[in-house]
């Protein structure tokens, strides 16, 4: 992994912007001299080719790729708060680099860094092209950034991918009301609900799911039954101590991911409740940690290894595109997902529960 420290120290380091700057044009334009694209005035190519040399700069590793036959080298940036998610991820990613024949720099970013030092980071790394998993794939302004710097990206698990970004996902929204289907299926009509953190696009698509199953069943929405989570465990605890402290608790809990779903099953047993004999607790990701725990947790399997493979299949057509001067649009894959039934769902008991509730 990079040391973070060295970027801090070479921030001073002139960027693609700032050759714009001082051509006084886009960070395109100045992209497409470097490439050599023959779409550029001749005006303005001489006026950014004599800011390069007045500020010392050093193209990007696209650039050089194109005019000297580097390897490639693509770079992921995660901020994940989920350790079994971004294990998973990382899996596929190296895995598939390593088929592909390029090199893959794994970056961590976090918020008391800024999205353009970073951006000018890759370019001095001579960074290809960039992966984005959650939650990354859905910051706007780091997106914006990198295409900015004419950096391709491919997005990762967002919702919402806009038009011109590559992206590989998975149907959060149906693969939400399916769960919640089978829920309503086993005999549950008070099915709680820990949404996703409000940052990310997925988030929303699963809450929708939730909603559009409960409303096709004629059950009410009830918004007691709701808690807000941020994927992480801790706010999965918060959120299920808020559910099952209701004077009248679900006999079922859905949780947006793995992790916010066993620290419910915690919370459960902390409570003297029987999972799945008194609540039926069921996630989202089938992460290392839905078999890790027990009773072992019925989830949602989304291919998250394979999510990521695919990113970076999908990232290398596109750089040899560019190479070959062959300009396509961009990519938006739709991988399986399915549910996974394991121990810890149940029809709800008819008779009164335990723990004194």
């Amino acid at each position: 992994m990079t040391d973070t420290r060295t970027s801090r120290r070479q921030r001073n380091a002139p960027t693609i912007n700032d050759v714009a700057r001082h051509a006084g044009v886009s960070p395109m334009t100045v992209s497409r001299v470097i490439n050599g694209e023959q779409v550029v005035k001749a005006e303005t190519r001489a006026k950014v080719e004599t800011s390069i040399k007045a500020l010392n700069y050093s193209p990007s590793a696209a650039a050089r790729s194109l005019a000297g036959g580097e390897d490639t080298r693509i770079g992921l940036l995660y901020s994940n708060p989920s350790s079994s998610y971004l294990s998973e991820f990382l899996v596929g990613s190296l895995d598939q680099a390593s088929r592909s024949g390029i090199d893959l720099v794994v970056e961590k970013w976090d918020e008391q860094t800024s999205v353009q030092s970073v951006v000018d980071h890759l370019l001095r790394g001579r960074i290809d092209g960039v992966i984005l998993p959650p939650p990354l794939c859905d910051l706007e302004e780091m997106v914006e950034a990198l295409a900015a710097a004419d950096i391709p990206a491919v997005a990762v698990a967002t919702g919402r991918p806009p038009s011109d970004l590559s992206a590989v996902s998975i149907d959060d929204r149906q693969a939400a009301y399916e769960m919640t289907r089978h829920l309503i299926g086993l005999g549950h009509g008070r099915i709680g609900f820990i949404k996703g953190n409000p940052n990310q696009t997925a988030s929303v698509k699963r809450f929708e799911g939730y909603v559009e199953a409960l409303q096709e069943a004629g059950l009410k929405i009830e918004d007691e039954l709701i808690a807000q989570g941020f994927f992480t465990y801790r706010s999965g605890l918060d959120a299920a101590e808020h559910i099952l402290s209701l004077i009248d608790p679900p006999t079922a809990v859905f949780a947006s991911n793995d992790d916010m779903a066993a620290a419910t099953v915690a919370i459960a047993h902390r409570n003297g409740l029987d999972v799945p004999g008194d609540l039926t607790v069921c996630g989202f990701d089938d992460s290392s940690l839905a078999t890790t725990i027990w009773p072992e947790l019925t989830t949602i399997r989304q291919p998250i290894s394979d999510m990521s493979r695919a990113a970076v299949e999908v990232l290398v057509r596109r750089l040899k595109g560019r190479r070959g001067q062959k300009v396509e649009g961009a990519e938006h894959l739709v991988l399986d997902h399915a549910l996974i039934r394991r121990q810890s769902d149940a029809a709800p008991r008819m008779r009164p529960r335990m723990g004194g509730r």
